[in-house]
Parts: C-alpha cells; sequence; structure tokens
C-alpha cells in the first residue's frame, strides 16, 4: 500500500489520487490532516470564507487525522501531523507520498518516515525561481535540501523549472520521474460548443460587445499577484487599444477596493470585479475572454489557472516568476511570457497578441499543448515511482 499525505483535501489534487486508486492498480490510503477545505475556511489571501463546490472525497480510501467539528484544524497554519505515527503502524504502508517540506506539518510527516524506515516518494512545488533569495539563505537552503533529497526514493518534478532544481541539488536520473501538475476538466465546459454559448450569455449579462477585447485575471487580489500591473500595462497602452479593453478579476482580496478606485482615474479602464468564483462556475469566464492573464511577482511555483485557461482553448500571458511557462507557453502561439514587475513589458505582451483573438487553430494548439499535463499523466508518474520503489 501507498500511503499519500496531504495537509487536506485540495481541489487540483484529490482527482489524482482518484485516478491512480481507480485505474492504475495501486492500493492507496489518503491520510489528510484536516478537513477544514470540505468544511470552509477562510483563505488569508482571499479574505472570504469558502468551501470548494465539487467532491474531493469520492473515488479513494482516506482518513483524517483532525476534523474541525471535532475541535481540529481550521486552516493552514494550524495544522500538525499528530496522530500521524499511530495511523501508519495501523496500515502498514510499503512506501510514503509527501507534498511537500515547508510546513510543520510535513516535517512531521518526513521525522515519522525516517523514524519507521518508511521509502520516501516526494511531489511538491519545487523550483529555484519564485523565490529572490540572499546568498547565505541559498546556501543553507541548498545544503537542508541537498541532504533531505538524499533520502527521497523517488522525487516527481511537475515541469521543467521542478526537474531543473532537483537536478542542480544532485538527485540522479533515477530518482526522477514526471508526475505534471494539472486540473480536473470534469466538471468544466471546454468545447467549441460550449464556448458558443457561454461567450454570448456571459458578454451579454456582463454588457460586453462581441468585438472588445477581454482580459481576465483569476485568483488573489493580493501584492504578489501584481493585479494592478495589469491596470497599468493597459493605461500604457494607446487609446484606440485601450478602448476595446474590458478586464475581468475572478477572486477577493486585500487590493479589491483598490483596483476598483485605481481603474477609475484617469485615464479610466473598464473593469469588472466579480469576486470569489467556484470551480463549477469558471468555464463562463474562461469563454468569455480573449486572454488570461497572470502576472505575478514572486511565489507562483506553477499557477494552474494556466492550465485551465488553455483546456478553454484560451492564451495566456504570464510574466517570467510563473513556473508553468516554460512548459506552456509558446510565444504567439499558447500566449507570451513579459518581464516580471514590468508594466511596459506586460502591454507589449498584450499588443503582440492580439492578432491570436477569435482564431480556432489557435484554442485548439492551446488545448493541445496542454493535454500533456493531464490528470492521467500526474497519476501515472506516481504509479511508476510506486511500482519502482517497492521493488
Amino acid at each position: 500500500m501507498l500511503a499519500i499525505i496531504d495537509t487536506h483535501p485540495i481541489q487540483y489534487r484529490t482527482p489524482v489520487y482518484r485516478t491512480l486508486s481507480k485505474h492504475f492498480d495501486i492500493p492507496i490510503t489518503v491520510i489528510y490532516g484536516s478537513d477544514f477545505s470540505i468544511v470552509g475556511y477562510k483563505d488569508p489571501e482571499f479574505g472570504v470564507r469558502f468551501a470548494w463546490d465539487i467532491d474531493l472525497l469520492s473515488g479513494y480510501p482516506s482518513q483524517f487525522l483532525s476534523q474541525v467539528k471535532m475541535g481540529g484544524a481550521e486552516s493552514f497554519e494550524t495544522l500538525s501531523s499528530q496522530g500521524l505515527a499511530a495511523v501508519l503502524e495501523k496500515i502498514q504502508p510499503k512506501a510514503l507520498l509527501t507534498t511537500g517540506y515547508n510546513h510543520r506539518f510535513y516535517r512531521g510527516v518526513l521525522y515519522e518516515a525516517w523514524k519507521a524506515k518508511y521509502p520516501i516518494i516526494f511531489r511538491g512545488e519545487t523550483t529555484d525561481h519564485a523565490q529572490k533569495r540572499s546568498l547565505l539563505k541559498t546556501g543553507v537552503r541548498d545544503s537542508i535540501l541537498y541532504w533531505t533529497y538524499r533520502q527521497f526514493a523517488k522525487a516527481l518534478y511537475i515541469g521543467q523549472h521542478s526537474k531543473a532544481h532537483f537536478q542542480r541539488l544532485g538527485c540522479s536520473e533515477e530518482q526522477l520521474i514526471f508526475s505534471p501538475y494539472c486540473v480536473n476538466t470534469s466538471f468544466f465546459k471546454c468545447s467549441e460548443s460550449d464556448r458558443t454559448q457561454l461567450r454570448y450569455v456571459t458578454r451579454q449579462s456582463l454588457g460586453i460587445a462581441d468585438k472588445q477585447i477581454v482580459l481576465l485575471f483569476s485568483g488573489k487580489l493580493s501584492s504578489r499577484k501584481r493585479p494592478d500591473l495589469l491596470l497599468l500595462a493597459v493605461k500604457q497602452l494607446p487609446l484606440e487599444v485601450r478602448n476595446q479593453i474590458v478586464i475581468l478579476f475572478l477572486g477577493d482580496g486585500e487590493l479589491k477596493s483598490s483596483l476598483e478606485n485605481f481603474a477609475q482615474t484617469s485615464p479610466a479602464v473598464k473593469v469588472h470585479l466579480l469576486g470569489f468564483q467556484n470551480q463549477t462556475q469558471l468555464s463562463r469566464y474562461y469563454h468569455t475572454a480573449d486572454f488570461l492573464i497572470l502576472p505575478s511577482d514572486y511565489s507562483e511555483t506553477w499557477g494552474l489557472v494556466v492550465n485551465e485557461a488553455l483546456h478553454h482553448g484560451l492564451p495566456a500571458i504570464v510574466s517570467q516568476a510563473v513556473g508553468c511557462a516554460p512548459d506552456l507557453i509558446n510565444s504567439g502561439v499558447t500566449g507570451e511570457i513579459f518581464e516580471t514587475g514590468s508594466y511596459d513589458s506586460l502591454a507589449q505582451a498584450i499588443e503582440r497578441s492580439l492578432s491570436l483573438i477569435g482564431r480556432l487553430e489557435i484554442r485548439q494548439k492551446c488545448r493541445q499543448k496542454v493535454s500533456a499535463y493531464s490528470v492521467e499523466k500526474a497519476a501515472e508518474g506516481i504509479a511508476i515511482a510506486y511500482r519502482e520503489t517497492i521493488a
């Protein structure tokens, strides 16, 4: 048996566990630190309380170390691995899969695995590009991770940045297996017929004309995501282009009111601040838009909204800080990459991309590009790692 140990049910991980259990004949038990994402919790960056509106538990066996109704952890910050040793002793897995190392929960997992001598398979958001560190901090981090990675039977990389990170810190080719970051598309409406219907209805409801250019920002309205950079960039565009643009902001966060105020200052930009939207509501906005914009400054180790956009045939314009950029963005085809923190570079990327609007072949290439980053491929990577580990 493979014991998968995760903090809480997460909407982009649970489909992988379900597929692993159903289609790869791997016996698994997923051990969660808490159920707060199902009960509902307040995300500190979104600034609102929410619970996911999709099924996160069916199709695979799972159990919780704590539950909110029993006084368990109510947020990521309060999680602990207390009780894990007893659960592992009971189920006796042949290997463990864990998904991080920064939080005390993960450190508890690694300690229990080391103490009981369980082989460790690691799949996490590993990268060197997401944070800027001093030489001292980089050296300390590298030394710790170099030793930590030696303890892993397998290291699953989610993309090109992830693989380069593992290789730089001495992981062997035998350790490395591809298990891409991915999204579950089963509750999306991604087809061309869906686009025709949803684009018309949603634009009509928002008062957006067919010829207007819609830019979509989807995520937390926080300083690290830089939604303000999008407004700055659009304000730099030539008048004839700027007057055609409407920006949709999906999400909540600390910058919501300031974005609304800044949009109204001269030169004004048309915006709709639509608040947090759950997974089943997203397709209408991806089809309404002409581009997804992800202008993050840091800590964007992947950027799963880019996967979501490409599945809908929507090109994405992303900063160099976005982890999936080298994997998913082909300039002039599936979107553009611009210089991190530069509104001039973002404005230029938007102008270069205007020729992609409304082209069926571009939408098809977007879907084709992201097809290799699927739930099935991610589960396959875990299955290969488990079989090689226990062999």
